[in-house]
């Protein structure tokens, strides 16, 4: 018999984010020892350890994640406004306010947007004539 799409083969199986014992007992551990851990990491990446050191650097200086974007973008009521939307986007490269990659990041927002209300005249449009035709 298939499993049925959603529902699990096991339902009174291992909780969800419950984890193994070896898990628990590793992390016990480390808990234990977390001290001297990070005291030798430091001091191995005091000496050049460059493994040491880029560990170090991890916990101190994480990589930078998506940052909220400030940019005043005209209204798109009409897909016509895009053009206005992605000049604005264009001009805040040229002026240094954004970067290339948050330019693109933005220009695939205005499309996804510009999508959804090409989808949304084609249902108008659709449910204008759907009455008009005889059944």
């Amino acid at each position: 018999m298939p499993f049925e799409k959603g529902q699990s083969g096991n339902p009174a199986g291992r909780p969800r984010g419950s984890r193994s014992r070896a898990t628990m007992a590793l992390q016990d551990m480390l808990q234990r020892d977390a001290e001297s851990i990070a005291r030798t990491a430091i001091n191995l990446a005091k000496h050049g350890n460059i493994a040491a050191l880029r560990i170090c650097m991890d916990r101190l200086l994480p990589p930078r994640r998506h940052e909220p974007v400030t940019l005043d973008l005209p209204p798109l009521d009409k897909v016509a406004d895009t053009v206005a939307a992605t000049g604005a986007i264009v001009a805040a490269v040229a002026a240094g306010d954004l970067t290339a990659a948050e330019a693109a990041d933005l220009a695939k927002v205005v499309d996804v947007h510009v999508q959804a209300l090409a989808t949304a005249a084609f249902e108008a449009r659709l449910a204008r004539l759907e009455p008009a035709r005889p059944n």
